[in-house]
């Protein structure tokens, strides 16, 4: 005898549980979406402003003139455009652009300026807690940005 004579009440709590197994993988998976879908959309803002934040506060800081200066300029400025303190974290570097050229004998200009902009995604939710348990998300992903200025004459862009 085949399933389909046999009366509704045998297979009445299928859909119950077929419900309760799929619920928690759906959710995951729309987290995932969601947080990719951010990072996507914070990459881009991101690039955007490094680029812009550079250029303006990098190449000719306000006040003291000193490197120390124009990458803590460059680092507020890249936080304040994104606005997304819960999520990413700005760290911005400088070094001269010869130093990273292995076996070369001179630099091309000992005035040029490396900057690295480095965003730190974490994901939502960073943090959960029920009774008993917390979960702390561990996993971050990284966008990097690399722009070479020349700090000494504004506009000059390698």
């Amino acid at each position: 005898m085949s399933g389909a004579g046999l009366p509704l009440r045998g297979r009445s709590g299928q859909m119950t549980v077929e419900l309760a197994v799929m619920t928690p993988v759906v959710i995951v998976v729309v987290l995932i979406v969601l947080n990719l879908m951010g990072f996507i959309e914070a990459c881009a803002a991101f690039d955007q402003a490094a680029l812009d934040a550079v250029i303006s506060h990098g190449v000719a800081p306000a006040g003291e003139q000193t490197q120390i200066a124009a990458v803590d300029e460059v680092r507020t400025a890249l936080a304040e455009a994104l606005g997304r303190e819960e999520t990413c974290e700005v760290e911005v570097s400088a070094s001269a652009a010869g130093e990273d050229a292995q076996g070369t004998t001179f630099a091309i200009s000992p005035l040029l300026t490396r900057y690295t902009c480095t965003l730190i995604y974490r994901p939502w939710p960073r943090l959960l807690r029920m009774p008993g348990i917390t979960y702390e998300a561990l996993l971050s992903l990284r966008h990097e940005r690399e722009l070479v200025v020349d700090r000494y004459r504004p506009g000059v862009v390698v």
